[in-house]
């Protein structure tokens, strides 16, 4: 199955002396994505790839006169797995500022390197765009609602990367994730920052998997792993630089009643949470069905946020007196509140969001609304 992916016409955001940058997890399809481009422009384009090296030597050098004469006579350069070429931004820089009428799209799998790069020098110069894990609202390209609804539970313990949701074997799908978070996934990690020991960002995933939806303390990790709050924070931050989670923090507006310094972490993709606690069972059997819903909803509201887009800020919101709005978002100068509930059981509002912020709204998210949420 090939799918439709809601950035498939980059025409829409490739400008002449732009650069487009397309960063994302490894193995969600921004090779795949560049390349389906590719094969519909009329123009000339040039396709390279950091993991070649002799083509490293001219964004090194950062010669004016070797670049020009690099991308001579195209009207494009491609550039996969950009953040492996050094000084990679400032070349691109060179480009935009000096070769008239020059397009560049540069793909990378993480943001420590190619994010890095082309943040100052490229200022002003370059849109960005994140690519996830297929969403829901991508796959309606393929099924209707109902046929979705009807493999609901497989998307909760497979995810939405595009090669296992292309396997029909549910031990084929296992044996992808498997792989995917034995070779891939720290992979970006271990080349640019420097791990004395892996096992313990692998150590660190798993508690926080079993941590989805909870808020998560700094020092309870430091303690179980036997490492320093430090070391804890920056582990935590090239996790989510490398795509793998995501923070969600408290929302509160000065409140003494409410608590916000304690975040909570959902996985980009259900199917590596599951791959990391190696569980694939189905929901009947678990005991953090309720967790696997939750982290579900929240990743593919965040995939709608950017692919229609919605512009908000996002929170979770939560009273000392336990209390709790599992999702916030900020929007329009107003705060719009969702419950995630998998059963269809109504349940009141917390009275003191209501009083807290009278011009709230709240919203329970169910198996039956869901999809209006999140496609």
């Amino acid at each position: 199955m090939k799918i439709k992916r809601a950035f498939h016409d980059l025409d829409v955001f490739l400008k002449p002396n732009k650069a487009l940058i397309i960063l994302g997890p490894r193995q969600v399809g921004k090779t795949t994505l560049m390349k389906d481009y590719l094969a519909t422009i009329s123009f000339k384009y040039k396709l390279i790839s950091g993991d070649d090296l002799l083509i490293h030597k001219p964004f090194i050098d950062q010669s004016l006169a070797e670049i020009t004469a690099f991308c001579e006579g195209y009207d494009l350069l491609a550039i996969d797995e950009a953040q492996k070429i050094p000084n990679v931004g400032m070349a691109m820089k060179l480009m935009v500022d000096h070769i008239p009428g020059i397009r560049i799209i540069a793909t990378g799998s993480s943001s420590f390197e190619l994010a890095g790069q082309t943040g100052e020098p490229l200022t002003g110069r370059k849109t960005t765009l994140l690519l996830y894990p297929v969403a829901q609202m991508e796959l309606l390209n393929h099924y209707n609602t109902y046929e979705l609804k009807q493999k609901l539970t497989e998307f909760l313990i497979y995810g939405g990367y595009p090669a296992v949701l292309a396997e029909e074997n549910q031990a084929e799908k296992r044996k992808l994730l498997n792989e995917i978070t034995g070779s891939y996934l720290f992979k970006d990690i271990l080349a640019f920052e420097r791990i004395r020991n892996p096992q313990l960002l692998l150590d660190l995933l798993r508690l926080l998997a079993f941590q989805v939806g909870s808020e998560v303390s700094v020092n309870e990790l430091s303690v179980k792993l036997g490492i320093d709050n430090k070391t804890v924070k920056r582990y935590l931050e090239l996790l989510e630089k490398a795509f793998i989670i995501f923070t969600l923090r408290g929302y509160s507006g000065n409140l003494r009643k409410e608590i916000s310094k304690k975040p909570k972490f959902y996985f980009y993709d259900t199917g590596i949470r599951n791959a990391v606690i190696a569980n694939f069972n189905p929901p009947e059997t678990r005991n953090d069905f309720g967790q696997l819903w939750e982290n579900f909803l929240v990743m593919e509201r965040l995939k709608k946020q950017s692919y229609l887009p919605v512009y908000a800020n996002n929170f979770f919101w939560r009273s000392w007196t336990h209390k709790e709005v599992d999702f916030v978002e900020e929007r329009d100068g107003r705060l719009f509140g969702y419950e995630f509930k998998w059963s269809t059981v109504k349940s009141k509002p917390p009275a003191l969001w209501l009083d807290s912020y009278p011009e709230a709204t709240y919203e329970i998210i169910n198996k039956d609304n869901y999809l209006e949420f999140i496609c």
